[in-house]
């Protein structure tokens, strides 16, 4: 054992509380919106994501549900975030405060099309979750989906809330009865509560909801909505602020029949540092918990492996603080190859693989192929391995273990963001003594690292497992019983 930088004992040990793991997931907007075009580019993503064997198996992903700005705008510059809505040939009574709408099913074509792949690839086991950033262009006071005039201000038309939750509800209902695609929740707000969204920004759709009336009036005008439509069944989440502490203030500020209403609290882990105090509300309140959205161009260390390692050890963070049922990435390509662009913008290119970027993969439209970073290997520790079903368990804060409780195996995925090897002692006394042993890792580069790496097969016996983990990597241990 040479160069170790720190040396620990994990003791494996279950969690107090329990929620049922569902799985890891993506939003699809916006990659999906960008590469939805093509078959080929759309089947790629659908294995590299989905594919439990050869890819990194996620099986949740979160759908947006356009608002659609006003065709004469034109500000959004990213050549993936202009979104599509469905409401067409809108008629406002300003007077009777009334909105009506015709629907064309067949905007948003390309997200769609990268859904329709990914849930083939799952065997119909993919779970869908639609939510918005912005109503409709008519239904905001700035008339525009980005945003008000003032960011410090809501932007949805007093007299809209109900008809913004037909609009919503409308759309969930067409996916389920028209398209056969079940939906297992749908969510109306996204980081309602921030200043990010301006109207005329060159970057989104977004809409401020404030904490309090506001949120509450929505949750309960979709509620309404889905219960009118026979739609009971669609979990109703709230509030997926970008803060674990504005999360928090957004909860106690809801109306209490708006707190009745919520079947499951996400939030985003942009910032924060409440983990545990969200979790324990949750389990005291009766609701689901969901990580429903991070990522950053941040690193830990140096080299390719220092996005991974970043991402990795946030996955870490998360979890265990949070137990959440479910964690789901922001976007899995954020960056775009293509010499004409899009849309009449210039795409973004390729990342620095050395420095931080968003997303896992680039995808090259010229070359009509995805490329995958250390990231993306990196979070496949996880996710690969740690399965929708499994059991969290109680481990350290650079590891994250589960157990599958039809077969008695444990994951142990270990991050090691120093450069020299650490010494860990893995204590499973509590789950058995005699075991087969698999070892993967992702370390290195993209062009010679290991990616899933099966390193090692052994049988160990005694309840403390002695073992080395390499420097700046993320290496996965999977014990099977022995018989």
């Amino acid at each position: 054992m040479t160069g170790c930088t720190h040396a620990e004992t994990i003791k494996l040990r279950h969690f107090e509380n329990q929620r049922p793991f569902e799985g890891w997931g993506t939003s699809l907007c916006w990659w999906a919106n960008r590469i939805g075009y093509s078959d080929e580019l759309s089947e790629m993503a659908a294995r590299a994501f989905f594919d439990e064997k050869d890819g990194l198996g996620m099986n949740i992903v979160r759908f947006n549900i356009g608002g659609g700005d006003d065709s004469t705008h034109h500000h959004i510059t990213r050549t993936d975030s202009a979104m599509e809505g469905y409401a067409v040939n809108p008629v406002y009574d300003e007077a009777a405060g009334t909105y009506q709408w015709e629907w064309d099913w067949e905007k948003d074509a390309a997200q769609r099309n990268v859904l329709e792949k990914a849930i083939r690839q799952t065997d119909d086991r993919l779970i869908v979750e639609l939510f918005s950033n912005s109503p409709p262009y008519f239904m905001t006071v700035s008339g525009c989906t980005s945003g008000n005039t003032n960011p410090n201000q809501d932007n949805l038309k007093a007299d809209a809330y109900e008809a913004f939750a037909r609009y919503l509800v409308g759309v969930a209902e067409h996916f389920e009865k028209e398209w056969n695609i079940p939906v297992q929740s749908l969510e109306p707000m996204n980081e309602p509560y921030t200043n990010y969204w301006k109207a005329f920004s060159p970057k989104q759709e977004g809409c401020r909801f404030s904490p309090g009336e506001s949120q509450s009036r929505i949750i309960l005008a979709v509620k309404e909505e889905l219960n009118r439509n026979g739609m009971g069944h669609v979990v109703l989440p709230g509030t997926d602020e970008t803060s674990l502490d504005t999360q928090m203030n957004a909860w106690y500020a809801l109306s209490d029949d708006a707190k009745k209403a919520i079947d499951r609290i996400d939030v985003h882990t942009y910032q924060g540092a409440g983990r545990v105090p969200l979790s324990n509300l949750a389990f005291k309140q009766g609701k689901g918990l969901w990580m429903s959205e991070v990522d950053g161009g941040d690193t830990i260390g140096t080299g390719e492996m220092g996005a991974g390692l970043w991402l990795a050890q946030r996955v870490v963070d998360d979890m265990n603080g949070l137990q959440p049922s479910a964690w789901i990435l922001w976007q899995v390509i954020d960056n775009h190859i293509s010499a004409k662009g899009y849309l009449g913008n210039r795409d973004s290119g390729m990342v620095n693989v050395n420095g931080g970027y968003w997303g896992l993969s680039v995808a090259d439209h010229d070359r009509t192929e995805l490329i995958h970073t250390m990231k993306y290997y990196a979070l496949g520790q996880f996710t690969r391995f740690i399965r929708p079903g499994d059991e969290l368990l109680v481990s350290s804060g650079h590891s994250l273990a589960a157990r599958n409780p039809e077969d008695g195996s444990l994951s142990v995925v270990y991050v090691n963001t120093n450069p020299g090897d650490a010494s860990v002692e893995l204590d499973l006394t509590e789950f058995g003594e005699k075991w087969n042993a698999r070892v993967y890792r992702t370390s290195g580069g993209m062009a010679d690292g290991e990616k899933w790496a099966l390193c090692e097969e052994t049988e160990v016996a005694g309840g403390t497992i002695a073992m080395n983990m390499k420097g700046n990597a993320v290496t996965t241990v999977v014990f099977v019983p022995a018989p």
